[in-house]
């Protein structure tokens, strides 16, 4: 069960929820820019940094197969309070209307198993009525997805940051189905590097390079930076056909279509976006193109490449039939939102590869997608655009938006003696052997739809994209990594 996110009552751990007195900050108004004056945004809350200890380390282990890093399942507490929505209502209707990835069938064993716990009580009656401030929580058995077996590189490391050449198909920081296969927990279980703050983040599938700060000092002083456009960044990728030779600019507005499945397109009322190309080299199929995004947004680099013609060779999304003819080329989709939506997912159905998208069956079975829009101002009417609490991991170079999300980052408690108990009763999957080797024989949950399922694992090959964030520049340092193997001028499919 993955948790929604906090909802516009409250209800998340330690916001205030309905019932509360705090009262809420009037909103700050905007002052009038004087002609010509940019707006530059305010600095943002800066958190004490990501910090996972050897308790989150040890829930499992890795083991590396077929060139893929594999996470061992292991059991799970997410946990929330309860959101101002579900107070008054009862448990199993919460679970029949929100939550709907796992059939009403399932969440009845797991109380009856131990599994579900109200207040730290075990849950028994679902037909229980939930109240401001009560606490859940849910026990479950986690399958993540495979990714490549390549290291994380350090590029640099002083007292002030950590730089490392992140791999294609690695999310930063957990979220979604992800939390032992992203950068953060790698950094921390192989290099004992913990409490890191994200100064900026890579899409998933695109590698490079990416930078932790060690302080919040120094994470504020490189905000500054960002904030005031002072980070210059270079990306290069690889595209289909001959992309144009003299420097193509492109400023066409992104609108975010769905987070959970982690698509944009090109749109009017979409958010400003600036994007600079120049071709490196052309191979009579295929080009390389550096890219100088100067705005950071959700794919920016991807969608505006796609517009123009010319997508990613190998882009899972935006370089697939499901956009028509002509790929999205020129913003002409001739589909509605949903329309797109469904031929993406059916695309990557046919073809075995929602691994690759990030995403499973079971999330594409949820039905609390359209609850919660927080304050993104990307949140859509579809009943296809969720909240950015699932897997969509964005985006090439954007902060982190400020959320208190326990379903996407959910962090570990102390699990129950009673609840470990009855997981032995069940069967475990707790493995801890050493980091790499064969797979153990382990016992299947009798409980968890991902043990009784057999999922074809993506090859290495499906796991890279042709994007790399190769350079970048700050006023008091410049950070580079080597150019990959496929952006060799002389490099062939």
């Amino acid at each position: 069960m993955a948790e929604p996110g906090p909802g516009p009552t409250g209800g998340g751990v330690g916001e205030p929820g309905p019932g509360d007195k705090e009262e809420a900050a009037p909103a700050r108004k905007k002052r009038r820019l004087a002609a010509g004056e940019r707006y530059v945004p305010p600095p943002r809350k800066l958190s004490t940094g990501v910090s996972f200890g050897a308790e989150h380390f040890a829930e499992t282990s890795y083991y590396f197969e077929g060139g893929l890093r594999k996470v061992r399942p292991y059991y799970f507490d997410f946990r929330t309070y309860c959101k101002g929505r579900w107070v008054g209502r009862s448990l199993l209707h919460v679970f029949s209307t929100e939550f709907r990835a796992q059939p009403l069938a399932y969440y009845r064993a797991a109380a009856r198993a131990g599994r579900l716990r109200l207040n730290e009580e075990p849950v028994r009656d679902l037909d229980v009525v939930l109240k401001n401030n009560d606490f859940l929580r849910n026990t479950v058995h986690r399958h993540e997805p495979p990714v490549t077996a390549q290291p994380v590189q350090i590029l640099a490391e002083d007292d002030e940051v950590v730089v490392v050449d992140k791999p294609s198909s690695l999310p930063v920081h957990p979220c979604g189905r992800f939390r032992h296969n992203t950068v953060i927990f790698i950094l921390g279980k192989e290099h004992d590097l913990k409490e890191l703050h994200t100064i900026h983040r890579l899409d998933r599938m695109t590698s490079g390079v990416l930078m932790f700060a060690k302080t919040v000092a120094v994470s504020k002083r490189i905000d500054e930076q960002v904030r005031e456009r002072q980070l210059e960044k270079e990306y290069v990728c690889r595209v289909v056909g001959e992309f144009p030779a003299d420097e193509v600019v492109c400023e066409e507005p992104i609108l975010v279509v769905s987070y959970k499945v982690g698509v944009c397109r090109v749109d009017p009322k979409g958010k400003f976006c600036k994007t600079i190309f120049q071709r490196l080299s052309y191979n009579g199929k295929t080009s390389v193109v550096k890219c100088l995004p100067r705005t950071g947004r959700t794919h920016q680099i991807r969608v505006h490449l796609q517009y123009l013609g010319h997508p990613i060779v190998n882009d899972p999304i935006y370089n697939m039939e499901a956009w028509g003819p002509g790929r999205g080329k020129g913003g002409k989709i001739d589909k509605t939102d949903e329309e797109l939506l469904k031929a993406l997912v059916e695309e990557h159905r046919s073809k075995q590869s929602l691994d690759v998208l990030g995403i499973s069956e079971e999330d594409l079975n949820s039905d609390a997608e359209n609850k919660d829009c927080g304050d993104s101002g990307d949140c859509t009417k579809s009943a296809q655009a969720p909240p950015l609490n699932e897997n969509s991991c964005p985006a090439e170079d954007t902060k982190d938006p400020e959320r208190n999300d326990v379903a996407a980052c959910p962090l570990n408690s102390d699990t129950n003696l009673e609840t470990l108990e009855k997981n032995k009763e069940l069967g475990s999957c707790e493995n801890q052997d050493g980091q790499t080797g064969e797979k153990s024989s382990e016992e299947k949950d009798p409980l968890c739809v991902e043990c009784k399922m057999t999922r074809r694992d993506p090859s290495p090959k499906e796991l890279v994209m042709y994007l790399h964030a190769l350079r970048y520049k700050g006023a008091e340092f410049e950070y580079c990594s080597k150019m990959p193997e496929w952006a060799m001028e002389d490099w062939e499919e």
